[in-house]
């Protein structure tokens, strides 16, 4: 979610700023922000778009749990509380125009722009940055053209890469004890007042793609958002499975 703050490191005046999945909301303490989760749901640059009844109590939830388990882990996220079902409190952050997908298996545009197959696995994990521009259709970017954009200094890209990497290996294990396969994921980052890069966003059934282990049926394996974008149906259920699983978990971690 980019949101444009001003580029000085005080707290930055903010407007509410309604996105496609969330609304962010000051409060009335500098620097905090309550971020609001919607059931709206939009898929392939928001071309198609519907609700998912229930949706912004499970990713508020989830996010919540999956930030404080990175927060244990020595990650840094822009999480404070869960302040209602479908509300978080966040620190307010000056965003990367930046969407930093990791990827584990082939899937998704990565099999559509190359003739990988699906679910092949990919070691190392590959990690790609996308400009966060909706007008442009959030394009891959290369170094070059990261670089040209000055989207980020390269020192800030081998930190956001690192970072990205780290909450991938924390991930992959916090899911893989939930009986789930993480096959990619899209994170966003932004810096706080004192500079430091911090995780932001959400971290979802909508940011996440996610099968159920040993489950080898093509459909059925399938809890993440992918079921709205192909119209495999069971939506609400296949993201209350995940909340379930991330609950029963959550605790042991």
């Amino acid at each position: 979610m980019a949101l444009k703050l001003e580029k000085k490191r005080q707290t930055p005046a903010v407007t509410t700023y309604e996105g496609k999945a969330k609304i962010l909301i000051p409060t009335d303490r500098p620097g905090v922000l309550r971020m609001q989760f919607k059931d709206d749901a939009t898929a392939f640059n928001a071309q198609k778009k519907g609700q998912i009844r229930g949706k912004g109590e499970i990713n508020c939830t989830i996010s919540s749990y999956l930030f404080q388990y990175l927060q244990q882990q020595g990650i840094p996220t822009h999480f404070l509380a869960q302040v209602a079902p479908a509300e978080m409190e966040v620190t307010a952050l000056e965003m990367f125009a930046l969407e930093v997908v990791v990827r584990n298996r082939a899937a998704g545009s990565l099999c559509r722009e190359t003739g990988l197959p699906l679910g092949m696995e990919l070691e190392p994990p590959l990690v790609e940055f996308y400009y966060k521009n909706d007008a442009l259709g959030d394009p891959l970017l290369t170094p070059d053209r990261l670089r040209l954009l000055q989207l980020a200094t390269p020192d800030q890209v081998q930190a956001l890469t690192r970072l990205a990497e780290q909450i991938n290996t924390h991930l992959r294990r916090f899911f893989a004890e939930c009986g789930l396969l993480l096959i990619d994921f899209k994170l966003e980052f932004g810096r706080d007042r004192a500079g430091q890069i911090v995780l932001a966003d959400e971290i979802s059934p909508d940011t996440c793609r996610l099968w159920l282990a040993g489950e080898t049926d093509p459909t059925k394996r399938v809890v993440d958002k992918d079921r709205f974008r192909y119209d495999l149906g069971e939506v609400e259920s296949a993201y209350r499975l995940v909340l379930e699983r991330v609950l029963q978990q959550a605790p042991r971690s």
